[in-house]
């Protein structure tokens, strides 16, 4: 087979059709960034153009209350900020993607603070990317790129940005109709803009969203719970995509492996980034839904600097996950500082040889 573009690759994975080879894509941090270009990466130059990866492309409509970014503290090593959802959160300045920030305080602490920030969150034109659409959006489909799609929707942007996790859970348990509407609200307006873009005449190739719903060892609450509060929303965004033909393709970090069944059931095409120091098991997945579900990641971020291990585990998962297609090679999150040019270097070419079908 000749050689793919990534839009092509990318697509008959999910179409779980064999390519050329597997797709390789991952998101390195700036600070692995800044080590590579110390060790020989030009830079001028993408990490992707330069390992030869694949690129994907995410457009990203504003749902947010669109609140005026404020710094509150300018401190020597840290700086406290208040964000455009109105989350105040303190950043260390020293290696600033290697941690997460502290989240010290929100705006939606109540159902009433919740309806004066839904004021803020109505649709209108100015919050999609438009400008950056005209002006790119016919050279990526010349190069070849998987453009897609990206929403801030569900569980995730709502308990780190809107309320706050505690005051989300016990809300789900005492005034389940507040939760309903904050996660339905972000659902309907995302879904306004998507259907905005769209009659525009950008016709993307997926859609991408970000919600977090595990951690270490399960999910952060029932099935039950799930079906109750959250699922309506993404069969919302699962419905949206495939009433464009499209497929939809969900992040979740943490162990979501319970809610995989409920999640293929309801249509899900994809899903990342398979957080193996969490318990997510990509074996298990691709046995029991690799047909339906495509897979992406699932290697231990954690565990990159050690190269024999990283090795040892791209010779074990990739000829499983990679069979009949539906497979995207990546860390279980993202690539950390601790990882040297010449090792994830040496680690591409091998998920490339690995990954070949011809």
């Amino acid at each position: 087979m000749e050689k793919l573009t990534s839009h092509e690759r990318i697509k008959r994975m999910f179409n779980h059709q064999e390519a050329d080879r597997i797709p390789i894509m991952d998101g390195p941090w700036g600070s692995t960034i800044a080590r590579w270009q110390s060790e020989g990466m030009p830079a001028g130059m993408s990490f992707s153009d330069y390992f030869e990866m694949d690129v994907m492309v995410s457009v990203l409509p504003d749902s947010s209350p669109r609140y005026p970014h404020t710094v509150i503290e300018d401190a020597a090593d840290f700086c406290i900020v208040r964000d455009r959802w109105g989350c105040t959160m303190k950043y260390l300045k020293n290696n600033a993607d290697a941690a997460m920030p502290q989240f010290l305080d929100f705006t939606a602490k109540t159902k009433a603070d919740w309806l004066r920030m839904k004021e803020d969150m109505a649709f209108s034109r100015d919050r999609m990317p438009l400008d950056r659409l005209a002006q790119n959006y016919a050279d990526w489909r010349k190069a070849g790129l998987w453009v897609q799609y990206q929403v801030e929707v569900g569980f995730n942007v709502v308990t780190a940005y809107w309320t706050g996790i505690d005051t989300f859970l016990l809300a789900l348990m005492e005034e389940p109709e507040w939760c309903h509407d904050m996660i339905m609200h972000g659902a309907d307006l995302n879904l306004q803009m998507l259907d905005a873009m769209w009659d525009a005449g950008y016709e993307l190739d997926c859609l991408f969203w970000c919600d977090d719903m595990g951690y270490k060892g399960s999910a952060f609450f029932s099935l039950d719970m799930y079906r109750s509060f959250l699922k309506p929303a993404h069969q919302k965004l699962i419905d949206w995509a495939h009433s464009k033909n499209i497929p939809a393709h969900l992040h979740s970090c943490g162990n979501v492996m319970k809610l995989v069944p409920e999640l293929v059931d309801m249509g899900l095409d994809g899903l990342n980034p398979l957080e193996i120091k969490a318990g997510m098991d990509p074996v298990k997945l691709k046995g029991e839904f690799g047909d339906k579900l495509l897979l992406h990641g699932g290697i231990d971020a954690m565990r990159w600097k050690d190269i024999d291990y990283i090795e040892a585990e791209a010779r074990r998962l990739i000829p499983v996950l990679m069979e009949n297609g539906g497979y995207i090679f990546g860390s279980d999150h993202s690539v950390p500082h601790d990882v040297s040019l010449e090792n994830f270097g040496r680690i591409v070419n091998l998920a490339k040889k690995l990954g070949c079908y011809q």
